[in-house]
């Protein structure tokens, strides 16, 4: 007997393990060599690539087209690609799933699993499932079955017994004599017939069976195929609850009862229940260990059963998919789909997004090649690939990829030659061959750790700042570096196998990335398991709950695999993730306050994960983490930390993406936030960037009070250039500059108050945009000429006195339409932003506008800080001689005043007010200073200017003077105005002219000596100094403003 028994698992795990790729005659084929180009066609959905040089198993031909940063082809349904197709190769083809079933080929193609080996008919062998079932009205159980075909009698796979009833549910089977296995379902009692299922050929089956209550309908799978199916089986009665699911044996009695001519003879695995009819698809992915959670009421797992002491239990390298398992194909000539063995060689079609082919050409043509071949002639061998698409470097195996990637991390390192984006594509490239190295679970040599430590550290320099710009430049092809995080993921995983009762723990760190295999046991653990990454205080944890839920499942030691990619690593490879366009992560939850508008999300931590495995197979279960968040150039806009994960993508046309579900935040502080996710996978902090926006009833009363402030401005500034022109004020400098500033801040109010309007119109929003840039462009130079006069005129007294017209024509007017001009040329389509006329903020546009202002107001504020030292000190000398005797109190206030003074005055003039549009986004108090400030500055200008000037009061007083003097002539007697002494001395003394010689001597008229100061030219000569302008009533300030009389 015992003999008999080494021989039937001899050959049971014989069978799970053998894999036709490893035999001599499939390796030679795998390393066949590619044509120099492989025929490819462009449809609409994208570029076909036909391998018809290339026969592969149906793993390597989708390795193959990933390699080349393409997919392996779903069913094309152009015209075009079926010609090619016919014109390159016969037969089937290899073609992709719709479903992602057989993604992650290394994961799910070995599996070691719990088998139950029944070698005999007994009546004491059983298992029993440790699961308490419900009431049914439907449901679906599949296992992997191998018949022994040393009997013909009838078996029972599995039986389900209630209490008020022994054959609730049973499947049993035997072997006819015409080669197959003739299985039959009874559900009360009540017996379908016996029908043939699958070959007795000593292989392992899927077999699946389904019975639903409504209709009674039920259902035989074997293999992924629909074998029978009807109607009427015990229909209207539910599966009663509280039984016993046995497997093995057929229950007379609950849980007992057992015969040996009904037992079952053969081995089982991989036996799932669910309490719900599955699909075919559903059935499919179950047949190759993907196994439905839908509605699962038992997965397979040792730990969940009672085995009966005397039954044989195996830990078999269980092979997803069986080597008979079968992978979709597309026939060239006929186009119909079929299938054929995965492991079976066959031609392949590989397929391109348009976007991807054409940038990859675009790149291998602009590449230079200088990296990958200084790394091949260092490697002494064609490591690197310089063209994608025509060279195939084969396969590689562990000693081989270790020498490549020492010398590729020595390369990388060196830094000697620039790396380029075709280089990064052509190591990403190598990197995926890695990755696709099946490894096995015997390492004496450490081959398989130190290939490990090489990945890693390679990984690590592709990660670094100064590969940000290559990144950059390859993201329609790689759209996010996330995908070396999974690259990782799969080097970590593999380091699972290494693992022996005398080494627990293997940790590797190179560079800013960290993995680690961790075995467990769980029955020695009293907390939660705790990885606490060096250098600070982050960490990940398993909680203890989830361990003792782990205990209750069965289960006594796990594996944990965990990785960390420090901040460093991603902060400038995922620079772009989300910045512009990003998902708000948030979206679906209310936000508090609606005045936040979302701006960007980015990673703002280290990017961290845990993983546990059970007999090489994820576990999912619940973390804690916590992790620091870096907010880098954040200080004014609101940062909310979210925990979120990154999804892999299933899809071929995508690479995944963050997302926070499942995940919550349990504590957030200063620097840190810490999470709870219930899953396992890669986790990091975003931050959800925000602008505190102001509601609409505050956007209204501001827009209200800005449109007010620039209608009065604007009446204001006409009114005061109207009075300049009517009232005769003397021609100067100083005039000339007055009105030229009036002009364009006039221009620019007017303009601004029409922009509401324009900005549905798109022509007139781009017209009124560049007016708009070029008026207060000029209002702000011609600021800047106000200042430079008022330095002229104060600060450099002694300076010649020149006229500089011309020169401030081309400051005031010919700057700003430089610059306007110079904008519109280089950056037409960005100029106007998307919904407001004015300036974009996109590719810096905004700048054309904001540095000169910032420019005008750095300088004027210099000028006007001078202005204030050069009038204290004018007024302390002033006060010291007129009155030695004052008390220091009162020559304390009038140093004050002479500061004050000219600081309220000159502030709008020279544009100074604008600096609070820096602070308007703090609060609404702000925004109400700025608005009433800026808007309101044409009316500062017209009170200044004009009501309060004393040369335009004095000339309006002239114009009245002049009037009644006419009045009165016309009334008495005819006589000429422009001929009495009295008025020619005044207008030629206004004019700084002396009488002409022909003048009578009794004709000249002395002004009293207080009006000198308001009447002389300012604009041209000074004719005193500064300290004698200075008085208690009179300013320095007076000499770029009208004096004022009321100040």
């Amino acid at each position: 007997m015992p003999g008999r028994l080494s021989w039937f698992l001899f050959l049971l795990i014989g069978s799970l393990s053998w894999n036709p790729s490893n035999s001599s005659a499939s390796l030679k084929t795998l390393r066949s060599t590619a044509p120099e180009a492989s025929p490819a066609i462009e449809t609409s959905s994208g570029v076909y690539e036909v391998e018809g040089g290339q026969r592969l198993d149906w793993w390597h031909a989708h390795n193959f087209c990933d390699q080349r940063f393409a997919r392996l082809a779903l069913e094309p349904r152009d015209e075009a690609v079926t010609e090619l197709l016919q014109g390159q190769v016969q037969g089937p083809i290899w073609v992709d799933q719709r479903t992602a079933l057989l993604q992650r080929p290394q994961q799910r193609r070995t599996h070691l699993l719990p088998g139950l080996v029944f070698e005999m008919q007994t009546a004491t062998k059983y298992a029993r499932l440790l699961v308490d079932i419900p009431m049914l009205a439907a449901i679906t159980v599949c296992a992997h079955i191998q018949w022994d075909l040393a009997t013909d009698k009838v078996g029972t796979i599995f039986s389900y017994a209630a209490p008020a009833f022994a054959n609730e549910l049973q499947l049993r089977g035997f072997t006819a004599h015409n080669g197959l296995v003739h299985l039959a379902l009874v559900v009360h009692g009540h017996h379908s017939p016996y029908l043939p299922v699958f070959s007795a050929d000593g292989m392992w089956h899927h077999v699946c069976v389904t019975w639903e209550e409504q209709s009674g309908h039920w259902a035989l799978v074997a293999d992924g195929k629909l074998q029978k199916g009807a109607q009427s089986l015990s229909p209207a009665q539910s599966l009663a609850p509280g039984g016993m699911f046995v497997i093995g044996q057929d229950q007379d009695s609950l849980g007992g009862g057992f015969k040996k001519e009904e037992a079952f003879r053969g081995n089982i695995t991989n036996l799932n229940v669910w309490g719900q009819v599955l699909g075919l698809e559903q059935l499919a992915m179950a047949r190759v260990c993907d196994i439905p959670k839908d509605g699962l009421l038992f997965g397979w797992n040792r730990w969940a059963l009672e085995i009966e002491p005397t039954l044989q239990e195996v830990l078999l390298p269980f092979v997803c998919p069986v080597p008979t398992e079968e992978c979709p194909t597309l026939d060239a000539g006929g186009r119909t789909l079929g299938s054929e063995q995965c492991l079976q060689s066959l031609p392949f079609l590989c397929h391109y997004r348009p976007e991807v082919y054409w940038r990859l050409k675009e790149i291998q043509k602009t590449a230079t090649g200088e990296f990958i071949s200084r790394v091949n002639t260092l490697a002494n061998a064609t490591m690197l690939s310089k063209d994608g698409f025509q060279e195939d470097p084969g396969f590689l195996n562990v000693p081989e990829a270790i020498s490549f990637l020492v010398v590729l991390e020595q390369a990388l390192a060196a830094e000697e030659t620039p790396l380029q984006p075709a280089d990064l594509l052509a190591v990403m490239s190598f990197l995926k061959r890695v990755v696709a190295i099946e490894v096995g679970g015997q390492d004496p040599s450490g081959q398989q750790e130190h290939l490990s430590q090489s990945f890693l550290a390679v990984a690590s320099l592709l990660l670094e700042k100064q590969t940000e710009a290559q990144w950059l430049e390859i993201k329609e092809i790689i759209r996010s570096p996330m995908i070396l995080v999974d690259s990782v993921d799969h080097i970590a995983a593999s380091l699972s196998l290494l693992l022996t009762a005398e080494r627990t723990n293997i940790s590797i760190q190179k560079g800013s990335i960290g993995i680690e295999a961790r075995s467990l046991d769980l029955r020695d653990l009293n907390r939660g398991d705790l990885l606490e990454i060096p250098g600070g205080p982050e960490y990940i944890q398993v909680s203890f709950e989830e361990v003792r839920r782990l205990q209750g499942r069965g289960l006594s030691k796990v594996i944990v695999i965990n990785t960390w990619f420090a901040y460093s690593a991603l902060q400038h490879s995922l620079g772009w993730e989300g910045q512009e366009g990003g998902k708000d992560l948030s979206q679906d939850v209310p936000r508090p306050d609606e005045r936040q508008k979302y701006l960007s999300t980015q990673v703002g931590s280290t990017i961290i994960s845990s993983t546990v495995l059970v007999n090489l197979q994820e576990v999912s279960t619940a973390v804690h983490y916590r992790l620091l968040h870096r907010a880098q150039g954040l200080s004014d806009k609101l940062v909310e930390p979210v925990c979120a994960f990154w999804k892999f993508s299933t899809s071929p046309e995508a690479d995944g993406s963050w997302s926070n579900e499942g995940c919550s935040v349990i504590a957030q502080h200063q620097e840190s936030t810490s999470c709870f996710c219930n899953h396992s996978t890669n986790f990091a902090i975003l931050l959800q960037v925000y602008d505190v926006q102001r509601s609409s009833e505050e956007e209204s009363v501001l827009k209200t009070l800005s449109f007010i402030g620039c209608g009065v401005s604007f009446c204001a500034l006409i009114t005061t250039f109207i009075l300049f022109l009517a009232v005769g004020l003397p021609q100067s400098e100083r005039t000339t500059v007055h009105k030229n500033l009036i002009l364009a801040l006039a221009a620019a109010e007017a303009l601004l108050m029409f922009s509401e309007w324009a900005k549905a119109k798109k022509v007139a929003c781009m017209v009124l945009t560049a007016l708009l840039h070029l008026f207060f462009m000029a209002t702000f130079t011609w600021m800047l000429v106000e200042g430079l006069l008022l330095w002229s005129k104060v600060v450099a007294v002694n300076r010649s006195e020149d006229r500089k017209m011309k020169f401030y024509y081309m400051i005031g007017w010919g700057l700003p339409v430089v610059i306007v001009g110079i904008t519109l040329a280089s950056s037409f389509d960005g100029y106007m932003a998307d919904h407001h006329c004015w300036l974009s903020l996109r590719k810096g546009v905004i700048w054309a506008f904001a540095g000169p202002v910032l420019f005008v107001l750095t300088v004027n504020a210099f000028i006007l800080f001078r202005v204030v030292i050069v009038t204290v000190s004018s007024a302390r000398r002033r006060s010291r001689m007129l009155s030695p005797q004052h008390s220091l109190e009162r020559q304390i206030g009038v140093q004050i005043w002479a500061t004050v003074k000219p600081v309220l005055v000159l502030l709008p003039v020279l544009g100074l007010t604008w600096l609070g549009s820096m602070l308007a986004h703090l609060s609404m108090a702000w925004a109400y200073v700025s608005i009433i400030l800026n808007s309101f500055q044409g009316l500062y200008i017209f009170l200044v200017y004009a009501v309060y000037n004393s040369e335009v009061r004095l000339a309006i007083r002239r114009m009245k003077e002049k009037k009644k003097a006419l009045l009165f002539t016309n009334c008495s007697r005819p006589i000429s105005y422009s001929s009495s002494p009295r008025n020619t001395a005044s207008w030629e003394m206004k004019k700084g002219n002396p009488p002409g010689p022909s003048a009578p001597a009794t004709a000249t008229w002395t002004p009293p000596q207080r009006n000198i100061i308001h009447q002389g030219n300012l604009g041209a000569k000074i004719p005193v100094g500064i300290s004698s302008i200075m008085s208690s009533e009179k300013s320095a300030v007076e000499l770029t403003a009208f004096k004022s009389s009321g100040f």
